[in-house]
């Protein structure tokens, strides 16, 4: 009997893009259940109680909510592609650095002190590429810290775009910025990625808000 698995998103979500990155770097097949997040439905609220937010796996009944998470579960449970190291020091480094990404904070009002601690945080990220030297954080192959850095490759441009907030300047990260310009040219990354749409300017304020702070 084949594995049942619906993933629970809504177009144009950086969370959910991480999911479907790793779904298809494994080949995996999967469902998409399309959620309207203005009217979330029974089953989002069921399955994910405590945030009810996108994205949501359930696979064979269970379900599995959190982008990073849900990408550890599907590496852990289908082989292929590695997107962790299996060495279990590395993988603990490569999971610190996902959620270090995934914690920065930029405000959703370009504030200046908030656009300062970003800047702190990012210039970590920068030094840590610049020591290293890889085309990307797995090396020469895409891997979790990659996926969870993929908000910055391509929705903050978006963010500066329809906002006028210069959040990561290329002269401050260049390799940051070079890092971005390799990610985003790998096909499997272009393949998924949703259309380039820049919304009003207080939709994506709204959404900042959301998902950063009132910074």
């Amino acid at each position: 009997m084949a594995d049942e698995l619906k993933l629970y998103a809504a177009s144009g979500s950086p969370f959910v893009f991480r999911v479907e990155l790793a779904f298809i770097l494994k080949g995996v097949t999967y469902k998409t259940v399309e959620e309207n997040i203005k009217n979330k439905s029974a089953d989002l609220l069921k399955y994910n109680p405590v945030y009810k937010q996108v994205p949501v796996l359930v696979h064979n009944g269970n379900p599995i909510p959190e982008s990073l998470v849900i990408i550890e579960y599907i590496d852990d449970v289908w082989k292929g592609y590695p997107i962790l190291p299996q060495d279990p020091y590395e993988k603990s480094v490569v999971r610190f650095w996902a959620k270090f990404i995934d914690s920065t904070v930029f405000g959703s009002n370009g504030a200046e002190h908030a656009i300062a601690e970003a800047h702190k945080q990012l210039q970590v990220v920068e030094n840590k590429l610049a020591v290293e030297g890889n085309k990307f954080f797995g090396g020469d192959n895409i891997n979790l810290i990659d996926i969870a850095a993929s908000f910055i490759a391509y929705w903050l441009g978006m963010l500066e775009e329809g906002t006028g907030i210069k959040f990561v300047p290329k002269d401050k990260f260049p390799k940051i910025t070079e890092w971005a310009d390799n990610f985003l040219k790998v096909e499997v990354v272009k393949d998924v990625l949703p259309p380039r749409v820049i919304p009003p300017k207080a939709q994506l304020l709204a959404f900042f808000k959301q998902r950063f702070g009132d910074s």
